[in-house]
């Protein structure tokens, strides 16, 4: 088994294949996900860990926050959990987040192959095209109860399989598309868009509510190089708060790195004095000058000004 180092190495390399753009990896603590990769539209928000039982809920949800706010797709991959091994061309999912072994990324990015199984409670599961069902059945003059018999399974089983695509076990699949001589065994989409409610989160920190106070949209987030992300008409930031420190340079830099591949901008608010207006691409910002802002349109001309120097 490849322990994390190896593994997280190896997701890279084939991203790098796949022909994604990676960011520099997050190696900053906490954090809810090593990296994240763009190829076209599709935006990776990727955490590796050999045993994906590491990933808690409160990082879980996390990385779904940080995902749906940038308009990107969370992604764990491992290699088994603390009973088993991850099954090649299955998902599973920790707490809402897709979760793949690193042969089913393989397969995926770099042959085109779909996972056609997902894990749920009780076992291996498929989605099968309900509506095509539906129609090879009347074709075919096979009556509900017929199509039951032949299954062993219940004619209310079968007239959900058609009417509310309800899921069903691997054997009977295979026996629909044996029976139909058909494919009816649809692909699980580990990218699917994210169907996920929040409430919004009291912000806590003075600056941050300084931001809302000016009119932007804020995101608090806790498990990242930054502390929340910043949002109003013009553009999204990746903000960060902090004085200035060798941290607070290390963690610019890195934001730099992902406000690239986001498509995004990023900014320090420097609690203190700078000589520095921006490292790489993220900018410094002192607290003294977002104090005499009067709307959130100045934070994001200056953001872009500071970037522009």
């Amino acid at each position: 088994m490849m322990d994390k180092e190896l593994l997280t190495n190896s997701v890279i390399s084939v991203l790098k294949q796949a022909g994604f753009t990676i960011s520099s990896r997050c190696d900053i603590r906490p954090r809810s996900f090593d990296l994240i990769s763009r190829r076209g539209d599709l935006l990776l928000l990727l955490k590796v860990l050999s045993n994906v039982d590491g990933l808690n809920e409160r990082t879980a949800t996390e990385i779904r926050r940080l995902s749906k706010h940038l308009l990107g797709r969370p992604l764990l991959v491992g290699e088994k959990t603390r009973d088993q091994h991850l099954e090649r061309g299955a998902v599973y999912f920790r707490y809402g987040v897709p979760t793949v072994s690193f042969r089913t990324l393989v397969d995926y990015l770099m042959q085109g192959v779909p996972p056609l199984v997902y894990a749920a409670h009780g076992g291996l599961y498929v989605r099968i095209d309900g509506e095509f069902l539906r129609r090879m059945r009347v074709e075919r003059g096979i009556s509900l109860g017929e199509l039951a018999a032949d299954l062993g399974v219940s004619r209310r089983t079968v007239s959900k399989y058609e009417t509310e695509s309800m899921d069903t076990s691997i054997d009977v699949a295979l026996r629909l598309e044996e029976i139909f001589d058909q494919e009816l065994i649809q692909a699980v989409d580990i990218f699917a868009p994210l169907n996920m409610e929040e409430s919004p989160e009291q912000i806590d920190d003075l600056i941050l509510r300084h931001l809302a106070d000016l009119g932007a949209q804020v995101f608090p987030i806790s498990q990242a190089p930054f502390n929340a992300i910043t949002r109003d008409e013009k553009m999204v930031v990746l903000t960060g708060v902090s004085k200035f420190s060798s941290s607070m340079v290390k963690k610019a830099r890195l934001m730099s790195s992902l406000s690239s591949v986001t498509m995004t901008h990023s900014a320090v608010i420097v609690d203190g004095e700078t000589k520095v207006e921006r490292i790489e691409e993220t900018a410094l910002i002192e607290r003294r000058e977002l104090e005499t802002m009067d709307s959130i349109s100045d934070f994001a001309d200056l953001v872009l000004e500071k970037q522009a120097r």
